[in-house]
Formats: structure tokens, C-alpha cells, sequence
């Protein structure tokens, strides 16, 4: 009975001496086994971790592609209207540089040089030629006769421009000069009878009067002045008040002059005898008008630095768009070489 009691006391006392360390032990075997059942845990699978990784990897490529894309159209787009703005300067600078803008201005002169006027009568004769100032002209003593003038003139004759076979007589008369003292020229013609159809003596102004003087071909002088300058006429019967203006033009290396000219007639009252009267008789008066020059230059209004400014700045923003698109063509090669790459590294994983 005392051995059955000790050895169950006993087995009692190690029961319960063991029960603290064994039963630890057991609780950590089971931790050790719950922590290994929970560490061999099945993880989840690499391919639903790489598909759910990789829609958004994907879509974050696709919105830098389709943004690079943008930029890229818009580069474009500004390289286009760039293109278009350096065309549009660069024919705007030829179309000003082809057509010039006129400027005109008003030069006063004290006098001017003494103009040429050429007077073709025909048949009839010079019978007075008067200076005359302050727009007075006295009246006439011997209407139809001859009168002493004060002018200085030349006659010139000369074969026509248009055609050798026609032969002009040319009186020609030194032109007014004094403007500021309203200086004028009265010239009275007579003519008897005339095979023409029109009663009229017709004139040319041209330039300097000194000119023609100190030409040694004053036919071909005279042929010239007719070339290049406009005829005009005056009737018979009338007073025909003609008061010049001196336009110059320059421009493109020439230099041209032009008279213009305002005239106003009045009817010649005849008081002579009915059988003086069939002569005709021719009154006109030259004098200038103002005393302005009209001076017309052709000016340039193209800026050539302004345009060549306009054309760095466009080709400057061309070479930049074109760097910015190389740039941005590499990136796109580079992100779709590493997307390949991430693909076949998947593929070789897979199989």
C-alpha cells in the first residue's frame, strides 16, 4: 500500500513537476507547429500578383505613350505654323521690295530754272512774245501786227521720233522763272490759212531751256524732249492761260520730271476790221502756278533685319521642336524595348 501510495505520489509530483515544463514544451511545439502550419501556408500565386500589378504598370505606359504622342502632334503642329509664318514673312518682304511705297513732298523754291518751251505753228507766224509780272497783261496795241518781245527764243528743226520722213519747226522759248514775283509769258501767234482740220498750235514743256542751248544736237535734243514728254494744244480765237506745276520722280536709280499743268480759256474779243479777220489769231500765257516742287520717291518699306529677325526666332523654334521629337522618339523606343523585355522575362518565368 506505501509503495503503491509513494509511486503514485510520486507520479503526482512529477506529473506535477512536469506538467508546468512539458505542458510549456507541448504549447510551444504546437506554436512551433501552428506558426509552421502557418508559415507553410500556400502563397499567393506570382502570376495574380503580376496580372493585377500589371494593368496598371501598362496603363501608366500607355497614358506617357499617348501624352509623348500629343506633344509630339503639337510640336508638329507649331513646327507647321512656323513654317508658314517664315513663307508668309519672306514674301511679304518680297512684295514690299517690289512695290515700293510713293512718298510725296513739297519743296518751296525762290525761282526756278528757266523750263523749254517748244512751240510747233506750223504756218503761223510769231507776232509778240512778252514777260510779264504780277498776272498783268497789258492790252494789246497792234492786235495782228508784229511787236517787238523780250524773249529769248530758238528755232529747231528736226525730224519726227515716230517717223524720219516727218519734219518738225520748233520755236523755242525760254520759260518763266521768277514765281515769286508771278512772272508770266504772253505769246499772240497769226495764221492766214491752214490745211488741217483743227485750228490749233500744239507745245512741249521740258525742263531746262539751258540744256538745250548748250547741246550740240539740237535735233536730236529736240527728239528726245518729244519722247519723253506730252504734247499739248491751245486753240485759235481764244487766250489760253496755262500755269505749270514741276513734278520729279526718283526711284530705282532713274530720275524723271514731269510738268503738270492747269489752263483756262477765255474768248479773244476781235476788234478788227472784217478783212483783217481772216487771220487767226493764237493767244496763250505760261506760268507757274506755285512755288512747290512735288517730289515723288519710291521708299521700301521692308525691313530686311525685322524679317531677319522673324526668320532666327522661327528657325530656332524649328530645331527645337525637332531636338524635343528626337527626344521624345527615343523615350518612346526606350519604354517599349524595357515593356518587351518585362514581357519575355514573364514568358521565360511561365514556362
Amino acid at each position: 500500500m506505501l509503495g503503491r501510495d509513494t509511486s503514485r505520489s510520486y507520479q503526482e509530483f512529477n506529473g506535477e513537476d512536469c506538467a508546468g515544463p512539458l505542458g510549456s514544451y507541448q504549447n510551444n511545439d504546437v506554436s512551433e507547429v501552428e506558426h509552421d502550419e502557418a508559415s507553410c501556408d500556400p502563397l499567393p500565386d506570382e502570376d495574380a500578383v503580376d496580372g493585377s500589378l500589371m494593368p496598371i504598370g501598362f496603363n501608366k505606359a500607355c497614358l506617357k505613350n499617348v501624352f509623348i504622342v500629343i506633344l509630339v502632334l503639337i510640336y508638329l503642329l507649331l513646327t507647321t505654323v512656323a513654317v508658314f509664318l517664315a513663307y508668309q514673312t519672306i514674301s511679304d518682304f518680297m512684295e514690299k521690295l517690289n512695290h515700293p511705297v510713293m512718298s510725296v513732298s513739297y519743296k518751296e523754291v525762290e525761282e526756278f530754272s528757266a523750263p523749254g518751251i517748244a512751240l510747233y505753228p506750223g504756218k503761223a507766224q510769231l507776232l509778240s512774245c512778252m514777260h510779264h509780272y504780277h498776272d498783268n497783261i497789258p492790252p494789246l496795241v497792234a492786235s495782228g501786227g508784229l511787236e517787238e518781245g523780250n524773249c529769248i527764243t530758238e528755232d529747231v528743226i528736226y525730224h519726227g521720233p515716230y517717223s524720219n520722213q516727218t519734219q518738225k519747226r520748233a520755236v523755242v522759248v525760254r520759260g518763266p522763272t521768277d514765281v515769286r514775283n508771278r512772272e508770266l509769258i504772253f505769246l499772240q501767234f497769226s495764221r492766214n490759212e491752214t490745211e488741217e482740220d483743227f485750228s490749233a498750235i500744239s507745245y512741249m514743256i521740258f525742263a531746262s531751256f539751258n540744256d538745250m542751248l548748250k547741246s550740240s544736237d539740237k535735233a536730236a535734243f529736240m527728239m528726245d524732249c518729244e519722247r519723253n514728254y506730252s504734247m499739248w494744244t491751245f486753240s485759235g480765237g481764244f487766250r489760253t492761260w496755262v500755269k505749270m506745276s514741276l513734278v520729279k520722280t526718283s526711284g530705282r536709280g532713274n530720275e524723271s520730271v514731269e510738268f503738270r499743268q492747269e489752263s483756262s480759256v477765255v474768248k479773244y474779243i476781235d476788234k478788227r476790221p472784217p478783212l483783217e479777220q481772216a487771220n487767226e489769231l493764237f493767244f496763250v500765257v505760261f506760268q507757274w502756278r506755285d512755288p512747290f516742287i512735288q517730289q515723288v520717291k519710291d521708299i521700301v518699306t521692308a525691313n530686311p533685319w525685322n524679317t531677319i529677325a522673324i526668320l532666327c526666332g522661327v528657325f530656332m523654334a524649328l530645331f527645337k521642336a525637332a531636338d524635343f521629337a528626337k527626344l521624345s522618339i527615343k523615350w518612346m523606343i526606350k519604354i517599349r524595348k524595357r515593356h518587351l523585355r518585362a514581357k519575355m522575362r514573364e514568358l521565360d518565368q511561365m514556362s
